[in-house]
Formats: structure tokens, C-alpha cells, sequence
């Protein structure tokens, strides 16, 4: 029997090499895109910003910051069985998460290169940045005798395709979300130093400000591209991505709260702040937001967590597949009623909030 405290039945490919977790609707997605289109792209109306935030990339604050010390060089059985689980699924779906956008960036950089030199750059070095997070954790999980095979994972994960201009509100939103997750940790537990059970945290500060300059880099492409953000398709897109970032976090995380309590966190409480401080950027660029701020907006999502639960509890039991699907059928309804009450839920105009979150 393999010992619960340092293997927590997590399958390998080889010994010391963990099987990529099974793709869901929830999982990090890989994303590919319309090259030529994003080549063909005039960003000559906002190049001068574009520009200014590739000189900040090329600085590189964070060249000499994540370097492993002293404290990473401890045995780590310590963590118990489900605390480690849960954390190794941290890290495996945050280095999933960071790898996905280094491929998209390389790939990018690589066929635009030539053609639109000012984005190629751009991508390049946020390459180089989201190369160096994916390291760093993956370095991170070998402390727990794991590591993900990225080679494997480059071959074997279905990519999905998107046109430029939802490349753009997907990225943007996710570097943006993850600034937020990231500071929101770091200062949680800047502030109670006893739950910080594992040192990669104390990297969060520096680490997240590579993600808000990525997602000030989309920033300034959209303002470049003024097609995107203003006619009456740009609303409609926008508030659907905002929902189904918000919704997978939330779906995601509601799972793992024992990880959050683990950092002394409250999974719902960090959510919904991370929820609206994500919206709130959002809506400098955004022709609008959702309106989070209204009851019904996480106890909506609260039904679809419970909802996941139940299909969880469907998927365990030993009821025939048929039976299985038919249970689940009515679930999926319930899921499906509220995200769409969620979408079309009055949103807010940003123009009108000019001078206060713009």
C-alpha cells in the first residue's frame, strides 16, 4: 500500500511523474487562434502605450526573483494526506494554467513575427515570464517527489480555438484574475505568517505584478482594436466572459475549500473578493460589468456549487450509467437556468461610472 502522506493516490505516468489531471469544462484550457488575423492587425492608434508596457517587460523586475532558498530544502511529509492532495492539485493546476499561456504567447510571438513586430515582442517576452511561473511550480511539486511532463502535456491536451478578439477577452481577464488571487493571498498571509504552510507563497507579491502588467499589455491591444469593445456584440461577449471566469473560479474553488482553510481562508469570502476586485478592473476597459454586488449573483453560483456536489454524489454511485445520465439530466437544467438568469442580469454601464473605477 503506497504510504497516504507521501503519495495521496495520485497517478503516475512513470514513477515521479503525475498523469495531467482529466480535462473538464473546469480545467485550464489550451488555446489557439487565427494567426493571420492578429498579424494583420493595425494597432497604430495605441501603439505608443503598447509600447511603453513592453519596455516595462523588458526591464524584467522579476529576472533574480524566483530563485528557490533555504526554505524550500525540507522534507514536506509533515502535510497531511488531504492537505497535500489539495495543495499538489494547486500546484498542478496552477503550472497547467501558466504553461497553457506560454504556449499561446510563444506561438504567437513566433508567427508574428516579422509581420507585426510590436506585438511579437510583446508575446515573446510574456513567454518568458509565464515559462518561468510554469518552472518555478513545477520545481515546486518536485518537493512533493511529483512533476508534470509539459512536453506530454503540450502533445496530449485538445486546444481550443478562439478568434483573436476572444483571445483577448480571455487572457486579459485571467492575468487580471490572477493578480487578484495571487496579492489576495500574499497579503492574507503577509498578515498570519502561521498559515502559510509551504514557501512558494512569499513569492505572490512580485509574481502577481507580472500578471497585471500581462493583462495591462491586453489592455492596451483592445484599445487598439476599438471594434472590440464598442458596438453592441463587444456587451454581449464581454458580460459572457466576465461570467464564465467568474463561474469557473467560484465552481472551482467552492470544491477546494479545504485548501483555502488550509491558508486560514475562506474559499466563498476569497472568491467573491477576488470576484469583485477582478470586476471592478475590468471596468477600465470593459464597455461594462456585472453587477456583483446583488444578492443573487453568489447565490445563484451557490446553487450551481451545489449542484456540481450532486453531480459528484450521481457519478459515485453504483446506479447503472443510463441511470446515471437521467439522474443527472435535471442538474444540468438547474446549472444551466442559472448562469442564464446570471448573464442576463442587468449589468453596469461603464461609461457611466467615467471618473470612478475608469
Amino acid at each position: 500500500m503506497v504510504d497516504s502522506l507521501k503519495k495521496p493516490n495520485l497517478d503516475e505516468i512513470r514513477p515521479g511523474v503525475k498523469v495531467p489531471a482529466k480535462e473538464t469544462i473546469l480545467t485550464p484550457r489550451f488555446y489557439t487562434t487565427d494567426f493571420d488575423e492578429m498579424a494583420a492587425m493595425d494597432i497604430s492608434i495605441n501603439e505608443d502605450e503598447l509600447n511603453a508596457i513592453i519596455e516595462e517587460f523588458r526591464v524584467d523586475y522579476n529576472r533574480h526573483h524566483f530563485v528557490r532558498d533555504e526554505e524550500f530544502q525540507q522534507s514536506w511529509d509533515h502535510l497531511d494526506g488531504e492537505t497535500r492532495r489539495l495543495f499538489v492539485e494547486f500546484l498542478e493546476r496552477s503550472c497547467t494554467a501558466e504553461f497553457s499561456g506560454f504556449l499561446l504567447y510563444k506561438e504567437l510571438a513566433r508567427k508574428l513575427k516579422g509581420k507585426n513586430p510590436v506585438l511579437a515582442e510583446g508575446f515573446s517576452l510574456m513567454s518568458r515570464d509565464e515559462a518561468r511561473h510554469a518552472g518555478f511550480l513545477n520545481k515546486a511539486l518536485s518537493d512533493f517527489n511529483l512533476s508534470l511532463d509539459l512536453g506530454f502535456l503540450t502533445q496530449s491536451r485538445s486546444y481550443t480555438f478562439f478568434k483573436p478578439k476572444f483571445i483577448f477577452y480571455a487572457t486579459y481577464l485571467s492575468e487580471k484574475i490572477g493578480y487578484w488571487r495571487y496579492i489576495t493571498i500574499y497579503r492574507h498571509l503577509e498578515a498570519h505568517p502561521e498559515d502559510r504552510i509551504y514557501p512558494i507563497f512569499r513569492f505572490f507579491e512580485n509574481w502577481c505584478q507580472d500578471e497585471n502588467r500581462h493583462g495591462d499589455f491586453f489592455d492596451a491591444v483592445m484599445k487598439s482594436q476599438p471594434s472590440i469593445l464598442n458596438d453592441w456584440k463587444a456587451k454581449l461577449w464581454c458580460r459572457f466572459f466576465l461570467l464564465s471566469v467568474f463561474a469557473t473560479m467560484y465552481l472551482n474553488d467552492i470544491q477546494r475549500s479545504g485548501f483555502y482553510e488550509s491558508l486560514g481562508l475562506d474559499a466563498r469570502e476569497y472568491d467573491i473578493h477576488v470576484i469583485r476586485k477582478t470586476n471592478e478592473t475590468a471596468g477600465r476597459v470593459f464597455p461594462l460589468i456585472l453587477d456583483v454586488d446583488k444578492p443573487e449573483f453568489f447565490e445563484r453560483l451557490d446553487i450551481c456549487t451545489q449542484n456540481t456536489e450532486k453531480l459528484t454524489k450521481i457519478s459515485n454511485s453504483n446506479a447503472p450509467k443510463p441511470l446515471q445520465f437521467l439522474q443527472k439530466l435535471p442538474v444540468y437544467a438547474s446549472t444551466a437556468t442559472q448562469l442564464i438568469r446570471l448573464y442576463f442580469l442587468k449589468p453596469i454601464d461603464t461609461l457611466s461610472l467615467e471618473g470612478s473605477i475608469r
